[in-house]
């Protein structure tokens, strides 16, 4: 009898999950109690900065947005809602937990302007730039 595919395979796949069990063991000193990462889309147009933090299944009022010291913190949580009982899981791909974004800020920014909205998952910070002031300049005469 001939052996299946998926069985020629099995002990090589048995050793990839051991492996990413002790890499992941190895990691969690370092993780910071991070289980949530939000991916940033930043980008810059003549008179403001602008960033998109995607939060899908983010609450509003589970977000924290500061500026402190030239450092803007992106904070919050993502719940789990859902109820473990009588579910036998086959995928778990979802991330849920607390989270935080640091960005260092340019000098040209205006911290006191910095505008937010949060709409279908989407958080996008506006950052206007300082306006310029164009000292006057007294042009010597010889």
């Amino acid at each position: 009898m001939l052996a299946r595919r998926t069985d020629l395979f099995e002990p090589f796949m048995e050793l990839q999950r051991e492996i990413d069990r002790l890499f992941s063991d190895f990691m969690k000193p370092f993780r910071m109690d991070v289980e949530f990462l939000p991916r940033v889309d930043a980008y810059e147009t003549e008179d403001k900065v602008v960033l998109e933090v995607e939060l899908p299944g983010v609450k509003k009022d589970d977000l924290k947005v500061t500026v402190e010291d030239g450092v803007l913190k992106i904070s919050g949580e993502k719940k789990s809602e859902r109820e473990e009982k009588n579910r036998n899981y086959r995928l778990v791909e979802r991330s849920y937990g607390k989270f935080e974004r640091s960005f260092l800020l340019p000098d040209y920014v205006d911290v006191k302007n910095i505008s937010a909205k949060y709409v279908d998952g989407v958080l996008t910070l506006e950052l206007p730039k300082k306006k310029e002031e164009k000292p006057a300049l007294e042009i010597k005469i010889e």
